[in-house]
């Protein structure tokens, strides 16, 4: 009842939080995070011109609000050639919501020879990957959570070298005049889709 009235701040967590003396009025110093703190204790000191007070506890509860995924990974980044279908690596997003769920998106640009099943980045059935065409795909994954918020991130994909069979053999001559013991006919080379592989 009497005037002059003068606030401050006591109790656990009085440090992350100011008070206007002559108001009342707290504010919080930092942002909150429900993931770190859901939650603030404090007391309220109100004290008038005499010296007299009363103190009030308080409970601040932190609100949970879903945020956005921060981060993609892919377990592995490879695939060999010339197997069609093949499954590259799993996916999974890093979110501070805990529990929250995810669904996968391709784009980017080779985001039409991959699908995503059940979590996983895999060639199509129809794409076999041949090393010697193309050796890597470039594809972008976005993730999308329960809240319908959105992370994005670019994966290289590699095409490991497999070796594979010569695919012809050809002679340089293939006559030789008679009488000629021990003549050389011509020379034996391999057409091989593995460049530098030798021969025998």
């Amino acid at each position: 009842v009497d005037a002059g009235i003068s606030y401050s701040l006591s109790g656990t967590d009085a440090s992350a939080f100011d008070i206007v003396a002559e108001t009342g009025v707290v504010t919080l110093k930092a942002s909150a995070d429900y993931e770190t703190k859901a939650s603030y204790s404090i007391n309220v000191i109100a004290t008038d011109g005499s010296g007299n007070s009363a103190t009030q506890a308080i409970t601040i509860t932190v609100t949970d609000l879903n945020e956005s995924p921060i981060a993609i990974s892919l377990s592995s980044s490879s695939i060999d050639e010339n197997s069609p279908g093949a499954i590259v690596g799993t996916l999974s997003t890093t979110d501070v919501d805990s529990g929250d769920s995810h669904t996968y998106a391709l784009s980017g640009t080779d985001a039409n020879s991959f699908e995503i099943v059940d979590g996983q980045l895999k060639l199509k059935n129809t794409v076999p990957a041949n090393y010697e065409a193309k050796s890597s795909y470039a594809v972008t994954v976005t993730a999308t959570d329960s809240g319908n918020l959105t992370y994005s991130d670019d994966f290289t994909v590699s095409v490991q070298d497999e070796n594979e069979s010569p695919t012809a053999i050809t002679l340089s001559n293939s006559s030789i005049d008679e009488n000629s013991a021990g003549a050389v006919i011509g020379a034996l080379s391999t057409t091989d889709v593995d460049g530098g592989d030798s021969h025998t």
